[in-house]
């Protein structure tokens, strides 16, 4: 547990490269082609962290400014991931959970539960996250790191139902996404998409990246779209000219650079992708697929996703003024709102529309569910020793104490032995229904196969 915390400690930058490297040697891949598979996922990780830093750095002023431009005065301050991320790992639950949430990744691939080898093991602290609210509430380590457990196995299925979406729409072939925060919002969005079927007009709306740029012609280019934002933002936050145009730009270069940072890292994981599918076709003759499951930072890239995501900034502000019983004041998130989206782009198959109609209800519902765990947030955040603003009566998050899942564990755990005994069958049948789906998948591609061998 020391050495795997040690390489958690070293950061996704270098702890990726590394794990990746001797992944990749164990899967056959040559020594010098590892290396540099490696080196370049790590290159991919710098790139999107530094330009999600840009924008973060730029935005955050821009959001605290339209805080005050629109009189917000909320008292649950939202401070951010690095507060959730405190609270996962400043517990017994967040140095167990690496190990933990191996054994449980083997076991679900044992029992063909999942399709994913989840290699984001950074982001593990999400489901570290909910089993140290619950060991906040109960005091059990145990009923801690089966929630734990339940949150991780629920974040599994949904990245093995998406991936096939995470392929087609976002160009991620052998990938899923088992990230605690992109995954969690899956259920909501996949609700709202079917409901938006079936109103008329609304149904017959479609607005893709493609039709972006057809429609609004130069506007619709990244680099245009992006700085146009950017001007809107800067003029909500009643910036003066100069630091406008300086948002603008910076809008502009984020929609531009993070594709082409994403691109990179694609490159240096093809050579282990390919040698995991090259393994299992070997070994299942072609009867089983496998998903490498990693950060949503890959497709946080997609025009849709970052252009939803700004827009989205300033409604995000509106709504949690308006919003009865709302005392969740968004600010230090914001700028992480595209995580959000990663897979509700797939979901609406790529519709800006759709993703921006579901992106009102999913923030909506997190506004709420932010104010609704506050107190235990607060009081959980105090237990790691993180540092509360000066001012600050309670405090939560968008990523990851607004999201669903988290919320919906805590709140039946509360039930006591009921809540509990409900998340475990429930979390049991979705692993028994996920194994059938597989399953029959697996024979549908065998008899394909056969069927290819005898034409």
């Amino acid at each position: 547990m020391d050495i795997l915390q040690r390489l958690v400690d070293l950061g996704p930058s270098v702890m990726m490269p590394i794990i990746f490297a001797v992944f990749a040697v164990c899967l056959g891949v040559k020594l010098a082609n590892a290396i540099k598979s490696g080196l370049l996922i790590g290159i991919g990780f710098i790139g999107l962290n530094a330009i999600i830093t840009i924008l973060t750095e730029n935005l955050g002023p821009a959001a605290e400014a339209m805080v005050k431009n629109f009189g917000l005065n909320l008292n649950v301050l939202d401070v951010g991931w690095p507060a959730a991320s405190a609270i996962a790992f400043g517990s017994t639950v967040g140095v167990l959970i690496i190990p933990l949430g191996i054994i449980i990744n083997i076991v679900m691939l044992l029992t063909r539960t999942t399709r994913t080898v989840n290699i984001d093991i950074w982001n593990f602290w999400h489901f570290a996250f909910t089993g140290s609210l619950v060991y906040m509430l109960t005091g059990s380590l145990p009923i801690a790191l089966v929630m734990s457990a339940v949150n991780m196995i629920v974040t599994m299925v949904l990245a093995d139902r998406t991936a096939p979406l995470v392929e087609k729409e976002l160009g991620l072939p052998g990938i899923s996404i088992p990230h605690g925060f992109s995954a969690s919002y899956v259920p909501i969005a996949w609700l709202a998409n079917k409901i938006l079927d079936f109103i008329p007009g609304i149904n017959k709306i479609k607005l893709d990246a493609n039709d972006i740029q057809k429609k609004f012609g130069v506007f619709g280019d990244p680099a245009i779209l992006g700085t146009s934002i950017g001007v809107i933002l800067g003029l909500l936050a009643k910036y003066n000219v100069k630091d406008t145009l300086n948002l603008a730009v910076v809008m502009g270069a984020v929609l531009v650079l993070t594709p082409k940072m994403a691109a990179v890292l694609m490159e240096g994981l093809m050579p282990v992708s390919e040698a995991v599918q090259s393994l299992i076709q070997r070994k299942f003759e072609g009867k089983a697929k496998l998903y490498i499951g990693l950060d949503s930072a890959v497709s946080v890239g997609h025009p849709v996703t970052l252009a939803v995501s700004l827009v989205l900034v300033p409604v995000t502000l509106i709504l949690a003024l308006v919003i009865p019983g709302n005392q969740f004041l968004p600010f230090a998130s914001l700028a992480g709102l595209p995580f959000m989206f990663v897979l509700i782009t797939p979901l609406v198959r790529g519709d800006f529309f759709r993703a921006f109609i579901v992106g009102i209800i999913v923030v909506g519902a997190g506004l709420l569910i932010g104010t609704s765990m506050s107190p235990l947030f607060t009081e959980a955040a105090l237990a790691a020793k993180f540092a509360i603003p000066n001012g600050a009566t309670m405090i939560s998050s968008i990523d990851y104490g607004s999201s669903p899942l988290p919320w919906l564990i805590v709140k039946l755990t509360e039930f006591k032995t009921i809540g509990i005994g409900a998340l475990i069958a429930s979390t049991v049948g979705i692993m028994l229904w996920n194994r059938k789906l597989i399953l029959k998948e697996d024979q549908s591609t065998e008899e394909v196969n056969n069927l290819d061998q005898a034409n």
